[in-house]
């Protein structure tokens, strides 16, 4: 399964549209090594990945360092495709709130 390159967030559990993509169009960037950035709403971060297989499940577990309205953030998420277009995933804020996610592969 390939997780690489940039995904638009399209749905958030906690989150409506007009938040997560109130300054640019929500993303997540995934590059070769697993590593890579988001931004959604006023929460930026990078993150360190790692691909987990799990018997014929795989998905990508990162945590992440980066800002929430200024503020410096952190925590942890996974990622999931459900196909070659669309992934699902959490994130998480360290002692905070967390929300699943789908996203779309950007052509």
């Amino acid at each position: 399964m390939k997780f690489t390159g940039t995904w638009h967030i399209v749905e958030m559990e906690m989150w409506d549209a007009e938040y997560f993509n109130m300054e640019v169009q929500a993303y997540f960037r995934i590059n070769k090594d697993y590593n890579g950035n988001f931004k959604f709403g006023l929460v930026s971060g990078e993150m360190d990945g790692e691909k987990v297989k799990e018997g014929a499940d795989e998905r990508l577990e990162f945590t992440w360092e980066g800002n929430d309205e200024c503020d410096p953030a952190s925590g942890s998420g996974w990622l999931k495709l459900r196909d070659q277009e669309t992934m699902e995933g959490k994130i998480k804020f360290h002692a905070g709130d967390s929300s699943k996610f789908l996203a779309k592969r950007v052509k």
